[in-house]
């Protein structure tokens, strides 16, 4: 006889216990955050941010504000 099956929604809360008790809260919310899919549309708002710039000047940009690499 095979045991009943927990709706969804249960085995979630049970799963999510279980990682606050033994990884605390702070990994457990690091651990959730890996599956959630966001809002939004990035490529949308891409599109925007970045209209005015070509590939070789964001390109620049992200280097300069880089940290100086240790020789």
């Amino acid at each position: 006889m095979m045991p009943a099956t927990k709706p969804l929604a249960e085995v979630t809360q049970e799963a999510i216990r279980i990682l606050l008790r033994e990884i605390g809260l702070v990994d457990t919310a690091r651990f959730l955050n890996q599956y959630s899919g966001g809002y939004g549309n990035y490529t949308a708002e891409r599109e925007l941010l970045f209209a005015h710039l070509t590939f070789d000047e964001i390109v620049n940009e992200i280097k300069a504000a880089r940290p100086p690499a240790d020789s």
